[in-house]
């Protein structure tokens, strides 16, 4: 079954969005890098791999659907943050504008009762809560953690060890 052409743009709009994340999850692990906490880098680089599978799941379903991948071009991401604190606050605010972009494709999907990429979206949705949350849970534990260097530097060895 072919896809219409409003839902390949739609569906295009937002692979380009999920290589802007990967642009973005780099340039925060370039940040963090030039901040000397490899393991916070590490998570960042981590995500920006996991960013790029997601487009790269759009980019083979538009072709599964008989459609054709657009690439747009992307906006320079900051590169620098006042703390790393501030980073992953602009990190969670970030998966909270992908899930609303998921949202808002999967609602177009419905409108046009594309039962195929609602089915596809599915995947995505629930994948949000977690990217959200895994987020969330880094930007609470900055938090606690306040001005500790010891906290700081405890962390970052936890986050080096993402997979």
């Amino acid at each position: 079954m072919e896809i219409t052409k409003n839902m390949e743009n739609a569906v295009n709009v937002h692979m380009n969005e999920e290589l802007a994340s990967e642009y973005l999850y780099l340039a925060m692990s370039a940040y963090f890098e030039g901040e000397n906490l490899k393991g916070f880098a590490n998570w960042m680089k981590k995500q920006a791999n996991e960013e790029r599978a997601h487009a790269m799941r759009f980019y083979s379903y538009l072709f599964d659907r008989s459609g054709a991948a657009i690439f747009d071009a992307m906006k320079k991401p900051a590169v620098k943050w006042s703390s790393p604190l501030a980073a992953f606050e602009a990190a969670y605010k970030h998966e909270k504008y992908i899930t609303g972009c998921i949202n808002k494709l999967h609602d177009t999907a419905m409108k046009a009762g594309d039962k195929a990429t609602m089915s596809m979206l599915k995947w995505f949705i629930d994948e949000q809560v977690e990217e959200e949350a895994s987020a969330k849970e880094i930007v609470d534990k900055l938090k606690m953690v306040g001005k500790s260097v010891n906290g700081l530097m405890m962390l970052d060895q936890a986050l080096g060890k993402r997979e």
